[in-house]
């Protein structure tokens, strides 16, 4: 629960897609957060305050004057709890409110108070989006440091197609995550990260790759950009979203992903390589489909071996430079990975086996053990999300202090 200890408020204002406002205060609930709910009155019209105080626990604000709260003055006590301020879906009224300073509700009056970070999802009709008003409105907010999470494009409940659907709410959970779920202990750092598999061609149609999901490696991203740092993250062909807050590289091959590592690799403090990179690729790529042969005749498949991108960052590596790599073993995980940690120069590596439970492709926890040259630390089995944080913990570490473990862990 990477939100635990955290209070969110929740501003919902009145429009349709308020519906999707009760998925995200669930949502934000799971990851440990106390959610405090502030309603407009128009907000109601579309859904009840009875839903939000289920979900979350916590009665919903909406009168100023409501005389039955048993607290000081309600406002300023909510203020006082926040940390940070979500207003989702944020109509253009209630935008043109918060942008001017209005506080004529229960709503604007406490965020007015509120001097946590702020984040609006504008929702709203396409033409009401892009008008020139409430672009002035959005930019004048932006100045006073809120976050506004562009909307999506799409069919709206209006009937429009275009741009003012509030964004999904596991969109908007990433941003509080982003926000909330770490200090910002990697301000100025810069880390790039690789992750996902390669294909390498066989002919227009088929292609050698490995079951890697990308999974461990987008959530180092992700836990990297939620502790400050400036991330750029190299992933290969996966089916997962592309996370905000960085640069995302998409490559295909081992080759393009050699390219595109080695010409960053240089402007990096901390370099993790998570990627399934193909050990191996088709010596030559057919340019027509490659037919079956008559008879029961075998194909045979030359392969040439693909470069080393962890190699050549080992050997290129500049001073001050933080090297990991992954290693992933069925067998002698802790011996093959020691000799990988010298062979190519590097700080950390996270192990794991793919025999355990909990730690192959495609599952979202991992068991990780992190080797250095010093010795070896086994991690319990962790969410990918935990264990993407506590390697950067140790990361963090070895890069400012003397080794964290022993030679026996």
């Amino acid at each position: 629960m990477l939100l635990k200890g955290k209070t969110v408020l929740l501003c919902v204002t009145g429009g349709i897609a308020c519906y999707k406002s009760a998925s995200l205060a669930s949502a934000l609930v799971k990851q440990g957060a106390c959610v405090q709910v502030l309603m407009t009155k128009n907000a109601t019209e579309f859904i009840g305050p009875h839903t939000f105080e289920s979900l979350t626990g916590n009665r919903v604000s909406v009168d100023t004057f409501d005389r039955n709260y048993v607290s000081q003055v309600e406002h300023i006590s909510l203020a006082d709890q926040a940390d940070l301020v979500l207003v989702a879906p944020a109509t253009a009224n209630v935008l043109a409110k918060l942008a001017h300073g209005l506080a004529d509700d229960m709503l604007t009056t406490t965020v007015l108070a509120c001097d946590c970070p702020k984040i609006a999802a504008p929702a709203m009709n396409t033409r009401m989006y892009e008008n020139p008003v409430t672009q002035d409105n959005l930019d004048l907010l932006r100045r006073y440091g809120w976050e506004i999470v562009e909307p999506a494009s799409g069919r709206l409940a209006c009937g429009a197609v275009g741009k003012g659907k509030m964004p999904e709410p596991e969109d908007l959970l990433e941003c509080v995550l982003h926000a909330l779920s770490h200090e910002k202990d990697m301000t100025g750092l810069r880390v790039l990260v690789t992750a996902g598999p390669t294909r390498e061609a066989l002919d227009p149609v088929r292609y050698l790759t490995n079951r890697s999901t990308g999974k461990m490696g987008y959530a180092i991203a992700r836990a990297a950009a939620a502790r400050g740092a400036a991330v750029t993250l190299v992933s290969g062909p996966v089916n997962l979203k592309k996370p905000p807050y960085m640069e995302v590289v998409e490559v295909e091959s081992a080759q393009e992903m050699f390219e595109a590592v080695t010409s960053r690799a240089g402007e990096q403090e901390i370099l993790i390589k998570a990627a399934a990179v193909a050990d191996y690729r088709p010596t030559s790529v057919a340019e027509d489909k490659i037919k079956k042969s008559g008879g029961d005749a075998d194909l045979s498949l030359p392969l040439s071996r693909t470069r080393d991108i962890l190699a050549w960052l080992g050997e290129h590596r500049k001073p001050g430079q933080f090297l990991c790599g992954f290693s992933m073993e069925t067998r002698d995980m802790v011996e093959n990975s020691k000799k990988k940690l010298e062979k190519k120069h590097l700080d950390l590596i996270a192990a794991n086996n793919l025999k355990q439970e909990g730690a192959g492709f495609g599952v979202d926890t991992n068991l990780l053990t992190l080797i250095a040259a010093d010795g070896v630390k086994e991690l319990p089995l962790l969410s990918k999300e935990e264990a993407a944080h506590a390697l950067l913990d140790e990361i963090l570490r070895r890069r400012g202090a003397a080794p964290a473990f022993s030679l026996d862990g």
